[in-house]
């Protein structure tokens, strides 16, 4: 799917979220026209999701990230989203998107596509990267891993990193250092089954320890503007 916005819809259909101090700045100039919606917490993305077709994030990556998992759970991913980062973010080179005036650029003029959105079992999305962690005092994540039908491992590794990808089947997985570290699994869904682990999603950690976590392609993508 492809689409664009002419310049005469930009002030109905597109809205500018913004987050934390991003709302200074050269960014925030260069999007006038639009409404913009300050945001402070989950309310205030959904209250932008009604009526508009486009919204434009001014934030970080796990800011997109939040947006997403808003779509996604309010059955809403045929909005359009377009992100515009002060700087380039794990998310931008998964998803080839420029950062900083030229994202603002295009965050109005440009066309959406449809691409893989990557979640886990907890309705959370994430757009650059995760990492399964050891959990609490250990060196070690001991379990095991795969990638659909493949081992990533089994037994202890320092860690896990999973990133998106921008055609299917949607992610890749790898295991911190080593040899092994440097191969990448690619697949629709990788899960993992442990004593204990810390899951950080887009640098954010989850509040509690897990012992099984999965991170998987959704079925239906979301519409990245580029």
């Amino acid at each position: 799917m492809k689409s664009g916005l002419d310049t005469a819809e930009n002030t109905t259909n597109v809205a500018v979220l913004l987050f934390g101090d991003e709302a200074a700045g050269s960014l925030r100039r260069r999007l006038r026209g639009p409404p913009i919606h300050r945001v402070n917490g989950p309310d205030d993305i959904d209250v932008a999701i009604g009526p508009y077709r486009r919204l434009v994030v001014v934030g970080a990556d796990a800011d997109l990230a939040t947006v997403l998992s808003r779509l996604l759970r309010a059955d809403r991913l045929d909005i359009e989203v377009a992100y515009v980062p002060r700087r380039r973010t794990a998310a931008t080179r998964v998803y080839r998107l420029p950062a900083g005036r030229r994202a603002a650029r295009r965050a109005q003029r440009g066309s959406a596509r449809r691409v893989p959105l990557i979640r886990d079992e907890t309705g959370s999305v994430i757009v650059g990267r995760a990492d399964w962690l050891p959990a609490d005092d250990v060196q070690s994540i001991h379990g095991e891993a795969v990638v659909d039908d493949t081992p990533l491992f089994d037994g202890d590794v320092a860690g896990v990193r999973i990133e998106p990808t921008p055609a299917v089947p949607g992610l890749r997985a790898r295991v911190h250092g080593s040899r092994i570290g440097r191969r990448w699994i690619t697949g629709r869904a990788v899960q993992l089954g442990s004593t204990g682990v810390g899951v950080v999603r887009d640098g954010v950690p989850a509040p509690r320890t897990a012992r099984r976590s999965t991170f998987y392609r959704n079925v239906q993508g979301w519409l990245r503007v580029r």
